[in-house]
């Protein structure tokens, strides 16, 4: 069981580091799509410029000072080239960028480490909730053609080497067969609830993140809210935008991040817990139906 348990983690560290690769690059490309507001706006308005003066308006002026002023146009266009650069700076700065100075390292690791986190599991689980390893076509072939040869020390053998979730139960069934055959379907009814039990207890760490993740982002919500009113309550004038702006896009941030993890937890948790259900109903009815034939033992027992 733990050779088991280390095999199911090795796939699921190999799949991390491409997926981190592939979620970086995908949103480091989405915000190149999306421009900070300012950007928006100087588009919709080329004239408004910090205050810089446009061409046109320079050479206007120059023709209008005449040639005596050529020094001050000349300081013109040098002072209108500088705000423009200085604007141009100010508008690379991308979405993921503000996003990340708003969050601050404390809430981007946590919220990084809560999407890493919920990826291995969403793995692990998917991987562990295959039918392969829970209901094996081949296992259930040969573990029949071990019954019908009256071979029940090979089927054993079979089940006890095999890792599936119906070989687990078929061996601790056929352990206990000794003793008879409803002793034989407790003990398989017990091993089906420890394996059952052990997956839920993988699954419940998925529906743990989908209801802390909101809860991060609400403390964030909080604080942004609190930083803001600080600036207000602490400001002897009328405050800047930007200083209010820095904890409102923190609360924003927060809460918006939170939902973006905790939605697909959820959603990954019921989706993944429905299957399993399934999935351990129908290995109790592979095993019963498999050992239905040690039956007429049993009541050759008890007689």
């Amino acid at each position: 069981m733990r050779r088991r348990n280390l095999l199911g983690w090795l796939p699921v560290v190999l799949c991390l580091i491409p997926l981190m690769v592939v979620g970086l690059g995908l949103f480091s490309a989405a915000t190149m799509v999306f421009e900070s507001p300012r950007a928006w706006a100087q588009d919709e308005n080329p004239d408004v410029s910090d205050g810089a003066l446009s061409d046109d308006e320079l050479l206007d002026d120059e023709s209008l000072e005449g040639p005596a002023d050529e020094a001050d146009a000349e300081a013109k266009k040098k002072t209108a080239a500088k705000a423009e650069s200085s604007a141009d700076d100010v508008d690379s700065e991308s979405l993921l960028g503000w996003m990340f100075k708003s969050l601050g390292i404390s809430y981007s690791v946590v919220f990084l480490g809560l999407s890493f986190t919920l990826v291995a599991l969403f793995v692990m689980n998917i991987l562990g909730a295959r039918r392969e390893n829970m209901l094996p076509v081949a296992m259930i072939e040969q573990f029949e053609e071990h019954l019908d040869a009256k071979e029940y020390q090979e089927a054993y053998e079979l089940a006890k080497s095999d890792e599936s979730f119906l070989a687990q139960v078929l061996s601790a069934g056929l352990s206990k067969l000794s003793r008879g055959y409803n002793p034989a379907i407790e003990a398989m009814q017990e091993t089906g609830e420890e394996e059952n039990m052990k997956l839920e207890h993988r699954l419940s760490y998925m529906a743990l993140i989908g209801t802390i993740s909101p809860m991060v982002g609400l403390l964030g919500t909080v604080q942004g809210m609190i930083a803001s009113f600080q600036v207000i309550a602490t400001s002897t004038t009328a405050p800047k935008p930007s200083e209010l702006a820095a904890g409102i896009s923190t609360a924003l941030f927060t809460t918006l991040v939170g939902l973006f993890v905790a939605i697909p937890a959820i959603a990954a948790y019921n989706i993944l817990r429905n299957r399993v259900a399934r999935l351990v109903l129908e290995v109790g009815i592979v095993s019963e139906d498999l050992m239905s034939r040690f039956s007429s033992a049993g009541k050759k027992n008890k007689d």
